[in-house]
């Protein structure tokens, strides 16, 4: 005999989307972090959040079109989440050394420019750093230039190269389109949960 599926209360379901919509957001800002240390692993957390989230939305709660919404709100997210963190986190917590840019290097890549440079500390040890793009080498630095870079604490990342004349802004711009993105993702998953359908 068949029974009807029993309806969700409006607290309950409001609840659970708002739950759903808090871990899943999290889990994206999770993986972006993560992938500043350990890319491989941060892609995987970010895909497996995103599948979650499309499978959950699409297909449990079969609403395709905030299924589709929250899934590119996601893969943006990831774009600008990760760096924006990496930036803030450096800028306020790295520890400042002087260093001198040895060598600035363009590899051109099959997907285009990717520059690198060496820079090499001008206390202590005089330890050498190779940097890339993800910690700020675009061509502002060059070789002889006297720079101070910041250094993890942590010792968990690479050192970051200071921003260049027309750098001022980057930060703040990629903090308010993570923000952006962030509350656009959850605020989706959210509505799917609100008005999800019985399979």
């Amino acid at each position: 005999m068949y029974r009807p599926p029993v309806p969700v209360s409006g607290a309950r379901k409001a609840l659970g989307s708002l739950l759903w919509a808090v871990g899943l957001t999290a889990l994206l800002l999770f993986g972006a972090g993560l992938a500043q240390w350990v890319l491989l692993l941060g892609v995987v957390v970010m895909m497996a959040g995103v599948a979650v989230t499309a499978c959950l939305i699409g297909g449990v709660w079969h609403r395709a079109g905030a299924a589709t919404l929250a899934s590119v709100g996601g893969f943006a997210l990831m774009l600008f989440a990760g760096p924006a963190m990496y930036e803030v986190y450096m800028k306020t917590v790295g520890e400042p050394v002087p260093a001198v840019v040895t060598e600035v290097t363009d590899r051109h890549a099959r997907k285009g420019a990717s520059m690198f440079c060496t820079v090499e500390e001008t206390g202590g040890g005089h330890e050498k750093h190779s940097v890339s793009e993800q910690q700020n080498c675009f061509g502002q630095a060059r070789e002889g230039d006297r720079v101070e870079i910041r250094k993890d604490p942590l010792g968990l990342l690479e050192p970051r190269l200071p921003d260049g004349p027309d750098q001022q802004d980057s930060t703040r711009i990629a903090v308010y389109a993570s923000a952006g993105l962030g509350l656009l993702t959850a605020a989706t998953i959210f509505y799917g949960g609100q008005r999800r359908r019985a399979g």
